[in-house]
């Protein structure tokens, strides 16, 4: 689970207020809330929401927002500018044959071959910044999902022309390499970091390159999908849920914790549940400006082995769902620590949502093919030992 105490911190101080945004209903461990605690006793922290998706997390809680008068990277972590992105396909749902669709997709797999130097430049970021890995949707809870309308609550809310059957791009990824090595060089710093100093500018600009190459990397992410599928695509939301952003002459911290003033937010279900488009409704300032982002785990990565895919036809199962849909994952061990069961209900933190007056849905979204690997590193591990070793047989003869 992890803690952020580390010797040397900086020394606790009074309280800030929690502001929890759940019910009963809400699974919430006691790891996370003692890391809630944790957290809002830290030496110039303000304030802090929480959220019905609130989990532990390695340095801090996720599923929160913290409002601090200095920059934590911890509360931020490594994936810098992780988000969600929505687009709408203008290819007609009775056109989509999900078993083929799944064979295309496998092209995410690869490195994209486009002109990097270009769209880097136009995201005005340098033209060589993490080139390599611009378009990869990465691992752990990442994915590419395409999804089909369900329910249209709120019309009127929508900025894209969403009816029922719809089809849709779902994109979950962050800054991948780029946010690694600009964590790498701040980790240690647990009693945090003046924001006006200069090492504290030089972390908030180059947190601000990573949030902006992670968002044109979801956006590249989809292109590519797209094309595999012979679609066109239009944008309806980019929401970031890893960042700080100066507030009100503080830092306010988000930490899978979607940022909220914004027309629009997904709130991303499991790859067997309902995701939500959702309409902020505001006027709370102690949410922050910000809502759940997901659903939330409800087991932690490690304490899923042995809870499902213990048996072939287990595991073979996660590859499918109730809806009928295609899991692209053949990483045995990533199929499992994100099998469905290790997931909260999204029924229930948009529930809650709505019951504390934060959000209101505009339309259900029920995934038709979620994408998240499809090599599986073990088995091609064990193909290039098997040919090196027939390479050194004949090399002896």
């Amino acid at each position: 689970m992890g803690t952020f105490q580390k010797d040397g911190d900086a020394p606790l101080t009074g309280a800030a207020a929690i502001q929890r945004f759940y019910s009963d209903a809400s699974r919430i461990e006691g790891a996370a809330e003692d890391q809630l605690t944790y957290v809002a006793n830290m030496t110039g922290v303000e304030a802090v929401a929480a959220f019905p998706d609130l989990h532990p997390g390695k340095y801090g809680p996720v599923g929160t927002a913290i409002l601090a008068d200095r920059i934590y990277p911890q509360f931020i972590g490594n994936d810098i500018g992780c988000g969600m992105s929505l687009f709408v396909l203008d290819l007609p749902r009775r056109k989509l044959r999900l078993d083929k669709a799944a064979g295309k997709l496998r092209v995410l797999e690869g490195a994209w071959d486009g002109d990097t130097s270009h769209r880097l430049k136009a995201a005005d970021l340098p033209t060589e910044l993490h080139a390599s890995a611009l378009g990869t949707i990465g691992g752990g809870n990442h994915f590419c999902e395409l999804q089909t309308t369900g329910t249209v609550f709120d019309k009127g809310a929508l900025t894209a022309d969403l009816t029922s059957g719809t089809l849709l791009l779902f994109v979950h990824s962050g800054s991948r390499s780029l946010g690694m090595s600009v964590f790498s060089g701040v980790q240690h710093r647990f009693e945090g970091m003046d924001p006006g100093a200069a090492e504290g500018q030089t972390y908030l600009e180059a947190h601000d390159q990573a949030v902006r190459w992670a968002s044109l990397n979801r956006q590249l992410i989809a292109q590519r999908a797209a094309q595999a599928l012979g679609s066109d695509l239009q944008l309806v939301v980019d929401v970031p849920h890893n960042l700080v952003e100066a507030r009100r002459g503080s830092v306010l911290h988000r930490k899978g914790a979607a940022k909220a003033d914004l027309p629009l937010v997904p709130l991303a279900g499991s790859r067997d549940a309902l995701s939500y488009l959702l309409k902020p409704i505001g006027g709370k300032a102690e949410s922050l400006g910000t809502l759940a982002h997901g659903c939330g785990r409800k087991y932690d990565r490690r304490s899923m082995t042995g809870r499902v895919g213990a048996t072939r036809s287990d595991r073979d199962s996660l590859c499918r769902t109730s809806f009928g849909g295609f899991v692209v994952c053949e990483d045995r061990q990533l199929l499992i620590e994100e099998a469905p069961a290790a997931y909260k209900d999204s029924a229930q933190v948009l529930k809650d949502l709505q019951a504390f007056a934060l959000a209101e849905p505009v339309v259900s979204l029920k995934p038709l093919l979620t994408f998240k690997k499809a090599v599986n590193e073990d088995y091609d591990m064990a193909r290039r030992d098997k040919r090196r070793r027939l390479s050194e047989r004949r090399a002896r003869r």
